[in-house]
């Protein structure tokens, strides 16, 4: 088993699709996710995430256009694999493309996608994304198998949904976390060992976000809708900035 070195710095997405929830409650253009997304650049963060869901529930059509067009950190665009969210990122080119499992019914991304059951499809799905210059990122649990997949189908990155973990915290079932926090670290040393860039994210917060950036292998977290909440009661750029301190404390004290 190769030795894992810190990578230093780690990286903080914010994901800002719960911005365009509450505008989109009054149906009008108030709050403006892209002036969200500028203030969190401001405030530390080195990339937005932004989800263009099939259903258009929160993020528009018009918001990916007008992120792209005022960025200057990356944009990370989460999508489903469909023909339609193919085209659209292929026509913006966006520094990164995360493909997540989708459902409409669902008031979150539920789990990881199933990649191994989808390899096929996946592999020629991603290709011409890939092709396009766009670092092809794909949502998964923590789980050998899906990992393994997402190698095999010529993903750079996985994203590993820390869920169960921060559910299982915040729920006060400390040994269902403990549990959660082993499996994420053996499966991020796992996905490091395949070459594969290793990301987590899903349910972060102040109180697990630091047992999770003191994972070596993982170069980059991506925080929403906690952040987005807690901007409420402190502002976006205070809430930002707890995390990023947090995030840089515990990176610090790696040896």
């Amino acid at each position: 088993m190769s030795e894992i070195k810190p990578v230093g710095r780690l990286r903080l997405g914010i994901n800002i699709d719960h911005i365009a929830t509450v505008r989109n409650a009054r149906g009008g253009a108030y709050p403006d996710p892209v002036r969200g997304a500028l203030m969190a650049e401001k405030a530390g963060a080195d990339g937005i995430t932004a989800h263009l869901r099939e259903d258009r529930r929160h993020i528009s059509d018009s918001d990916i256009d007008n992120l792209m067009d005022a960025l200057s950190v990356p944009l990370n665009f989460e999508m489903a694999a469909t023909d339609e969210m193919q085209a659209i990122a292929l026509r913006h080119r966006p520094h990164a493309v995360c493909i997540v499992p989708e459902k409409r019914e669902e008031l979150t991304t539920e789990g990881g996608l199933d990649v191994a059951r989808d390899e096929n499809r996946l592999t020629h799905f991603i290709a011409p994304i890939r092709d396009a210059g766009c670092r092809v990122s794909i949502f998964v649990a923590a789980d050998k198998v899906q990992i393994d997949a997402a190698h095999k189908i010529g993903a750079a990155v996985v994203e590993l949904h820390a869920g169960r973990y921060c559910d299982a915290h915040s729920e006060g079932r400390s040994g269902d976390s403990e549990s959660e926090l082993r499996r994420l670290q053996e499966m991020a040393r796992h996905a490091h060992e395949l070459g594969l860039e290793v990301h987590a994210g899903h349910g972060i917060t102040y109180d697990t976000v630091q047992p999770l950036a003191a994972f070596p292998e993982v170069v980059e977290l991506n925080i929403g809708h906690f952040l987005i909440g807690e901007a409420i009661f402190r502002g976006i750029q205070p809430a930002i900035g707890e995390m990023r301190r947090l995030m840089d404390e515990i990176r610090a004290d790696i040896p």
